[in-house]
């Protein structure tokens, strides 16, 4: 098969695949040309396991790399065996510090079929709900005190200044944030909250608790010690801090 074939193949089932995955997706194709990009990408790829074990033996010469708005990238690239299909893996955030990443697991990436639309099923249900676990933790590293969100659950931080910062874990929370105030900080992808005007903040904070929850996504207010909440705004008890795990480090 010509590298032209292979590379159409691999656009084309990246298209789909962007398609059919839950939240807002669109893929770009990096041709065997794009060396520069490719030697990037291979460098931020955020597996120790299958991914990582194929690279070890053929270094990436394409790829498609599907993002999302919130910053979340995954990249699709070339099975090397005797089975139809591609393998996909999670991209790790470039502009996070590499202390960021201590203590959380990889979400190591997945093998799959040659059918995009049962392939977006297998990734929406593993790949993609441990790679959002991943990153909402590497983002709370980060930025210290700002907890986690899950993908029921957003979790409002308040911060030092006055702000209130979230971390949510997809872009469905994420579009309410910052229709009400919320900016995104394009490095890092927390959401913060300037607490300037503190009659508006807590109108904000009291509006989205039910925009949220009609997507069945609950929301939560993390006080610091001696910080206390507009009384206007909902508040909930934090969540449990995340299970502590075993050290690991993504591949560099």
């Amino acid at each position: 098969m010509h590298h032209h074939d292979t590379s159409e193949r691999l656009a084309s089932y990246a298209d789909v695949l962007a398609g059919e995955l839950p939240g807002t997706w669109t893929s770009t194709h990096l041709p065997p040309d794009a060396k520069d990009d490719l030697a990037e990408l291979a460098d931020h790829i955020w597996d120790l396991d299958l991914v990582a074990a194929s690279l070890a033996e053929h270094p990436l010469h394409q790829a498609a790399v599907l993002s999302r708005p919130d910053g979340a990238q995954l990249v699709l690239l070339d099975r090397h065996d005797e089975r139809d299909g591609f393998l996909l893996a999670a991209v790790a955030p470039r502009a996070l510090p590499d202390e960021a990443y201590c203590a959380v697991p990889e979400p190591n990436g997945i093998a799959l079929a040659d059918n995009p639309f049962l392939s977006a099923e297998q990734v929406a249900g593993d790949l993609l709900v441990r790679y959002d676990r991943s990153l909402a933790q590497v983002r709370h590293n980060a930025l210290g005190g700002i907890q986690p969100s899950q993908p029921d659950r957003v979790v409002l931080t308040w911060q030092p200044d006055g702000s209130v910062a979230a971390a949510p874990a997809d872009d469905r929370a994420g579009t309410i944030l910052l229709a009400h105030g919320f900016v995104q900080d394009p490095h890092s992808g927390i959401y913060r909250l300037g607490g300037d005007d503190t009659r508006a903040q807590a109108r904000a904070l009291r509006d989205i608790g039910p925009q949220l929850d009609a997507l069945g996504i609950g929301t939560a207010l993390q006080h610091p010690v001696g910080r206390h909440a507009p009384t206007s705004a909902p508040a909930s008890m934090p969540p449990s801090p995340a299970s502590s795990r075993a050290p690991a480090t993504r591949t560099r």
